[in-house]
């Protein structure tokens, strides 16, 4: 057993102060100040690493986030530093996960980074401006505010909006459970994080010309799947703290069942030699980092039971009862959802990237989704109508099969069934299928955003600027007015695109209107995840809860 050792709270007390040759905006939130960078190439203000909740560190494990304004040590007459950009929290890779950088045993990031960044207009069109808030994707294990620097958006934007992105627990940090965790903590405090940045923006946004009750949530991947789960969160708040939601190709990875979740909590314990939950919140961070690193091997290569499968990050949202009360599935289609005007799209192979390459028959590949779906090992049934649903013969290589089952139940159906679950409210939804670029999973990310964070002045980093420039003008006419045929930024002309069941489009024979982008042509197409294969999908939900 280990011994406990009481260490005192850290971090968040021991702000950094400007340093009086420091030259740039200030902005004074009330309970603290803080100064920016001005960035001459955007005509930006930029404020970095802004602490939104105090730091989650030893007895605040696996606890919601408390609100920075409650304890801090802040002066209210010495701006704090807010130049340069803060830590990540702390990183995790899946052993299948290749990236020859990742530094291990100890991974990197620190726990203290419950941060956002904001991007304002230097000169701003109005006092109050619409916000975008980024939820970073990353299979809720790796990701930063850097992920997504929005210049390119701001850019385009001319001084119409304000950007923010945020950063929030990870992998186990984040989405530990078990029965202890429930008694004696909290779940899926890695939303809870989510939903309290957006809670600080809606106390705190007015200061840098915002306007609360017009933000706008844009998240990619496992941030998109969040938003969904933002969405569902409590059974569906009538009154979020957002009032649209951009919701790109969702992650939807296989949600753990009780004894999935026992498995990592009790892994945790063995690797620190913990006996309970009082002990891992009196851990150092350097101990419990490289032992949550080490749940990923223990998962993947466990000798009786492999936990998750190529593809699949471990972690993750997990249905609790009272934060997440059932799968993303079953709640859209109840109606258990903030009912915000939706935007969202898939690409052409989003399986792809998460696919063994050396899958080479049949046999691998059901072997393979075994690990993917252990609940439904065993299950003759299933994998009968499964190979039913995705014969070998219709695709070249036992690859592309996977690819497509992968695909299709863990991004492209979710966006079928967020569009109609939302349409039958009433809810105005526009989908969209882009098949440019190099159409994997995430190709609509060079044409919206951009990593040069000081230079960016066109959207000519892509292939097609002609198309990047469309992008942009429908993401920010959504964020603008829920609507993105409203405001043409560019001036290039494009196509309406229908809401999902909008009566009047063309050329759609399931009732179902997505517009589709590709490399030569942009029209109004019937949505071809209406399919007997997402209805199959639908109806597995002991499937997605592994």
């Amino acid at each position: 057993m280990r011994t406990q050792v009481s260490i005192p709270l850290i971090s968040f007390l021991t702000a950094a102060f400007v340093n009086a040759n420091l030259s740039g905006p200030v902005v004074d939130l009330g309970y603290a100040q803080y100064q920016g960078k001005y960035l001459e190439d955007n005509d930006l203000n930029n404020y970095y690493g802004i602490r939104y909740a105090q730091a989650p560190v030893h007895h605040l494990r696996w606890r919601p986030p408390m609100p920075i304004e409650l304890h801090n040590n802040y002066s209210r007459s010495t701006p704090i530093d807010a130049t340069t950009p803060g830590p990540a929290c702390v990183q995790g890779k899946p052993t299948w996960f290749v990236d020859e950088e990742f530094p291990l045993p100890r991974p990197p990031g620190i726990e203290d980074c419950l941060l956002l960044d904001i991007k304002v207009p230097a000169n701003p069109s109005s006092s109050s401006l619409p916000v975008m808030l980024e939820i970073h994707g990353g299979g809720y294990v790796l990701g930063s505010t850097s992920a997504y620097p929005g210049y390119a958006l701001m850019q385009h934007a001319r001084g119409d909006m304000i950007f923010v992105s945020i950063q929030y627990r990870l992998g186990a940090y984040g989405f530990l459970s078990s029965a202890d965790i429930l008694a004696h903590g909290t779940a899926n405090v890695g939303l809870l994080d989510q939903r309290a940045a957006l809670e600080w923006v809606q106390r705190n946004i007015r200061a840098f010309g915002g306007d609360p009750n017009r933000v706008t949530v844009h998240g990619g991947s496992a941030g998109g799947g969040a938003l969904n789960h933002l969405m569902i969160m409590y059974g569906g708040v009538q009154a979020p703290p957002f009032q649209a939601a951009i919701v790109e190709y969702p992650w939807w990875q296989p949600m753990k069942n009780a004894s999935v979740v026992e498995k990592q909590y009790r892994d945790l314990l063995l690797k620190t030699e913990c006996d309970d939950i009082a002990c891992l919140r009196g851990l150092d961070e350097d101990t419990l980092a490289v032992a949550i690193q080490s749940l990923y091997d223990l998962g993947y290569n466990a000798t009786a039971v492999q936990y998750y499968g190529y593809g699949d990050f471990y972690f993750g949202p997990t249905v609790d009862g009272t934060i997440i009360r059932d799968l993303p599935s079953n709640e859209f289609k109840r109606g258990n959802f903030a009912k915000v005007p939706i935007m969202t799209n898939k690409e052409t192979y989003e399986g792809l990237r998460f696919t063994d390459t050396a899958l080479s028959t049949p046999e691998d590949v059901k072997q393979d989704l075994e690990q993917l779906f252990p609940f439904a090992q065993g299950k003759a049934a299933f994998w009968n109508r499964l190979f039913q649903m995705y014969p070998a013969e219709n695709f070249n290589s036992s690859l592309f099969q996977r690819e497509k089952i992968f695909g299709n139940s863990i991004v492209d159906c979710p966006t079928y069934y967020i569009s109609t679950a939302a349409s039958d409210w009433g809810v105005p939804v526009y989908k969209m299928a882009f098949n440019a670029g190099t159409q994997l999973h995430a190709s609509t990310y060079p044409y919206l955003f951009n990593n040069n964070t000081l230079n960016y002045t066109t959207p000519g980093s892509v292939d097609n600027t002609t198309m990047s420039s469309i992008m942009l003008d429908w993401f920010v006419s959504f964020v603008m007015v829920h609507d993105p045929n409203a405001i043409s930024y560019s001036g290039m002309p494009k196509p309406h695109w229908p809401t999902y069941l909008e009566a009047s489009a063309p050329g759609t024979s399931n009732g179902y209107r997505v517009i589709e982008v590709n490399y030569t042509n942009i029209a109004v197409v019937a949505d071809q995840d209406a399919s007997p294969q997402c209805d199959f999908w639908h109806a597995q939900s002991y499937v997605i809860r592994s």
